[in-house]
Formats: structure tokens, sequence, C-alpha cells
């Protein structure tokens, strides 16, 4: 748990191999003191999407205490173009094809948040019981649906549903999409890999957001995605936006005693 002058940051995490991978190759990271959360999913098999995913992370990992929102931002980018960098050399190295990862990150400075996200893995954010995802997928099916090449109805059944057009590490620069705005106390974030929007509606992600705690909300929502077969690595990161401990350092604070 960390805070600042606006907001305390409860956080819950968790993340499983699934029903059939052998290999996890979702990687996460949270760090409040540096108002960061991540979830990074691998593609590309074994010592290539895990190393991709687990890659970023370990970067992001280094971001320190950024000055203001705009060095967040800045310092972000900066890791993950070291990342794409590593792993598009370790693609070269390994011959095997083409290998990264999705990402997505919830950034806090002061009383803003923004999402930055390359993929399919996503962030939702509850604000006064309404759930919203606040990425966009860059899927070829979204793509599609977007442009009205396809109906709904088909996309829910397209057969290239899974086919992501960004991933970190696939091309020469990072290609990310950034949105944000201010914070409220009480605001839910919860980021997770699509191994959990495989098998687990939007529905469902809110009422356990609204029903526990983010680490119990995170627990449940895994194990109701391994109890329906989890076909792929599912990741979940949950934070909450609490009120901020009382000023016990200032020297004009003074707690409000009950009178008898």
């Amino acid at each position: 748990m960390a805070s600042n002058e606006f907001f305390t940051f409860v956080t819950g995490t968790k993340s499983d191999v699934g029903c059939v991978r052998e290999v996890n190759e979702d990687s996460f990271l949270a760090r409040p003191d540096f108002g960061i959360w991540v979830v990074a999913d691998g593609m590309g098999g074994h010592a290539a999407g895990d190393y991709a995913s687990q890659t970023i992370v370990k970067e992001l990992n280094s971001i320190g205490v950024p000055g203001s929102g705009d060095d967040l931002q800045s310092r972000f980018m900066e890791r993950l173009v070291h990342a794409n960098d590593a792993i598009f050399q370790h693609a070269i190295e390994l011959d095997r094809g083409t290998i990264g990862a999705t990402v997505v990150a919830l950034l806090v400075h002061g009383s803003d948040y923004a999402c930055i996200w390359s993929g399919d893995s996503r962030i939702y954010r509850m604000r006064h019981g309404e759930l919203e995802q606040q990425t966009r997928d860059h899927t070829e099916v979204r793509a599609l649906l977007e442009s009205g090449a396809i109906s709904e109805e088909e996309a829910e059944n397209w057969p290239r549903k899974n086919v992501i057009t960004r991933a970190i590490g696939v091309t020469e620069v990072p290609e990310c999409d950034v949105m944000g705005g201010p914070l409220e106390v009480g605001d839910m974030f919860l980021l997770c890999s699509d191994g959990l929007t495989e098998h687990v509606t939007d529905e469902e992600i809110g009422e356990m957001m609204l029903a526990f705690q983010p680490q119990e909300a995170c627990d449940r929502l895994i194990d109701l995605t391994l109890s329906r077969g989890a076909k792929d690595n599912v990741t979940v990161v949950t934070m909450c936006c609490m009120p901020p401990p009382p000023p016990e350092d200032d020297p004009d604070y003074a707690p409000i005693m009950d009178e008898f």
C-alpha cells in the first residue's frame, strides 16, 4: 500500500499459467510508490513470449519516482523503447520469427491518471458503480468492427478474433495509445491479459470489482477463469483509490476527539 497527497492506493495482483499452457508468458508490475501498474502478455512461445513480457516489466521497474505526470510518461516511454529494442534484437538472435508482448499500463501522478497500451490487454475503470473499458483493443476484429466491415454478431465468431495489430517488439518503434483524466476517491481499476476476457464477461468483471476488495477480486476472477478452462495464461492487477492518510506529520494537525 502506498499513498500520495490525494489518495491511498490499495492493490491486488495475481497471475496463473492456466489449464492448457505449460509456460506463463504473462508478466505484471505493481509499483504504487512509482505510480505505475502494468500487465504484459508475451507471444512467441517459451524463451520468446516470456522473455518479451519479462523484459518490459524489468525495464519499467526501474522507472523511479517521477517529478510530474509528464515526467512519468516520458520515463515510461523511454524504458518501453529500451524493452522494444531488446525484444526486437532477441527475435533476430532466436531466428524463430516475430516475438513480442502486448502491454497495458496505468500511470498515476498527483490527482491524474493515464492509460498507455499496445495490443489487446485491457484496463477497466469502475466509477460510481459503472464499469468502463479505458483501452481500445488493437485487434483485427476491432478494426473491422469500427470500420463497419462486420457486425457485432460476426465479430463474436470471427475466425481471426485473436489476431492483434500492435505489440511491443514487433516494430522498430513502439506503437501505443494514451488516454487519461482526473482521478476520484473510490475509483477502482483493473488491468488484465486477454486470458481473462476470453472466458469472463465485462458484467462479471464489474460484479467482482464492486463486491470485493482488490486482492480478493483478483483471486476470484482467476478462479472463475480456471473453472472455465483457462485456455491461455491469465493475469489480473487491480487498484483502488482510497482517501489519503491523515496528515499526522503536519504540526498543525490535531485529531478530533470524541467528547464524553
